[in-house]
């Protein structure tokens, strides 16, 4: 059986390896958290489109636009030539799931405006945290430890921050 990383099979012992990471590894790491990069905005994007135009709107014909973008990811093989296919179709996906997403954010809007700006940010937060660990990272113990602490170090900064503008008592209980 084959695995996503190549001819090894997947095994419980990989998840116990702290050997160093070897090149073709970090360059995978480094493509997986670009994409996800790249979906996180083009989600942003169609969460945006819904809120401030009135071009499109998020609802049945975005979860449906979305399972379709999604089909045709899956379908499409990788085959090296149509990366650059595969990529537009996981951005369509996640465009039409950030547009899908938008009356919900119309709702979070109404109780609170900026829970939005907060959750997109510490969310680019951890992405960036992680791909700069993936990257500079040369055992795998740094990947897994640094990662997640400067994740964590990172909400904390940007919650002080935040905490100088809005004062608000329960974000200066939680750090």
């Amino acid at each position: 059986m084959d695995s996503l990383f190549g001819n090894r099979p997947f095994s419980m012992s990989a998840l116990k390896d702290f050997s160093k990471l070897d090149q073709p590894t970090r360059l995978h790491l480094k493509k997986v958290y670009a994409c996800l990069t790249a979906s996180m905005l083009s989600a942003g994007c169609g969460s945006g489109v819904h809120l401030f135009t009135d071009v499109l709107k998020g609802g049945f014909l975005s979860a449906i636009a979305s399972i379709g973008f999604l089909i045709a990811l899956s379908m499409t093989p990788f085959d090296g030539k149509n990366q650059s296919k595969r990529m537009g179709f996981l951005l369509g996906f996640a465009f039409c799931t950030g547009l899908g997403l938008g009356p919900l954010m119309d709702v979070v809007i109404q109780v609170d405006p900026s829970i939005i700006p907060t959750a997109f940010f510490a969310t680019t937060l951890v992405f960036v945290c992680f791909t700069l660990s993936a990257l500079w990272a040369e055992q795998r113990t740094y990947l897994y430890l640094g990662g997640t602490l400067l994740s964590g170090l990172s909400i904390l900064c940007f919650l002080s921050i935040v905490n100088l503008f809005v004062g608000a008592q329960f974000i200066f209980q939680v750090k």
